[in-house]
């Protein structure tokens, strides 16, 4: 897709916008889909992004959807109907978890005992059965990983033990199996080495828990690297290592996000102002943080391409100088790339930020200083 060309082309009143290349998004993830063929069932993580197209092009070719709220899985239930849905999270209300049975949830991601015997009362209530995984969380070194998920996500070893009495005296519910996610942002090797240490843990516990046939769910956490965009997760070889990894009595589930849909959505805006202060040259944005928060939570550079715009008379300009990219916002946080060495850069330009696909709006403080939502373009 001619990103740039769609970018240049857009009429200045429809900016900020998010632009997707929904057709290359489908082929993304046919090719992901096909390096783990034979291999573990892939549920789109939808919290990475839930809008409606990058949905319906995802979920035509993944095995099911994760959900983490009421709120996405009532969404995803009227976007795909007929989807397999699991879901997981930590903090899940009463009135969510009888929308899990009432919306005929496949399995459900129990985080603690005490979730788990509402969720009993829950599946009584609703005369539903419902299946369940029991989330783990297992201590262990996870230096390097872009996010530990420690603390208040699953239950460590001996919290777990308290869930068999629970599901015996639950008619209700059936344990399949195990979930975890440890942690996020890993190559193949560490990611590898993380399904093994989940593996030497769930199998044996599975075991002595009488669950025949079971699921073990080894979460996501693929690593995605802002900085050097051209360097993507290597599906093919893990589809390869978690094969080898895999058993034939059991189900492996992975639940990528990120890595889906991160490369098939940019942010486009212009340049509304050039200035120096002490020595440093800022552009400022239209938009900002507020609607790509992206660069302020990863606290990154968030890889962009400038694309000459209209030129104004007596318009500001910086030429061969590094340049920081700020938004709109009343913060000295709203910064989206800073000290970028840039040829030229003059205002009216447009500024073009890759790999927003994910994490990106959909995570970003909209209301502060109400400005406008940008625009959103699926093509």
């Amino acid at each position: 897709m001619d990103v740039d060309g769609f970018a240049t082309g857009l009429d200045r009143a429809a900016l900020p916008a998010y632009v997707y290349d929904v057709s290359g998004l489908e082929e993304h993830v046919r090719g992901i889909v096909t390096a783990l063929a034979g291999g573990p069932e892939v549920f789109y993580a939808a919290k990475a992004n839930a809008d409606a197209p990058v949905l319906r092009a995802v979920g035509r070719h993944v095995a099911g959807i994760e959900v983490a709220s009421g709120g996405e899985l009532a969404h995803v239930r009227r976007v795909l109907p007929h989807a397999r849905v699991a879901f997981g999270g930590p903090g899940k209300t009463d009135h969510e978890l009888r929308l899990a049975a009432r919306l005929g949830v496949e399995r459900v991601h129990v985080e603690s005992p005490y979730e788990l015997r509402r969720l009993a009362d829950a599946a009584e209530a609703e005369d539903r059965d419902l299946d369940v995984l029991v989330r783990v969380n297992l201590a262990g070194e996870r230096a390097g990983a872009a996010l530990a998920m420690t603390g208040p996500f699953g239950m460590d070893p001996a919290l777990i033990g308290e869930c068999l009495p629970i599901l015996a005296a639950a008619p209700r519910l059936r344990l399949c199996g195990v979930h975890a996610h440890l942690a996020s942002g890993l190559d193949v090797p560490a990611l590898i080495a993380q399904h093994r240490e989940v593996l030497a843990w769930a199998r044996p516990w599975l075991a002595q828990a009488g669950v025949a046939r079971p699921e073990i769910n080894l979460g996501g956490g693929m690593a995605v690297d802002y900085a050097a965009p051209e360097d993507r997760f290597d599906w093919p070889a893990y589809g390869k290592a978690l094969s080898s990894l895999a058993r034939p009595d059991e189900t492996l589930r992975i639940e990528p996000g990120r890595a889906v849909t991160v490369y098939h959505g940019w942010y486009v805006t212009d340049v509304l102002d050039i200035k120096t202060a002490h020595d440093a040259a800022y552009a400022v944005l239209r938009g900002g943080t507020h609607h790509l928060r992206t660069p302020a939570t990863k606290n990154h550079d968030h890889p962009f391409r400038a694309l000459p715009g209209p030129r104004t008379p007596h318009a500001p300009y910086v030429h061969d100088r590094p340049v920081t990219l700020v938004g709109q916002l009343c913060t000295p946080k709203d910064v989206l790339a800073r000290d970028i060495p840039l040829e030229r850069l003059h205002v009216g330009d447009r500024v073009v930020f890759a790999m927003a696909g994910a994490y990106a709006w959909n995570i970003s403080h909209h209301g502060f200083l109400m400005h406008p939502a940008p625009t959103f373009h699926y093509l």
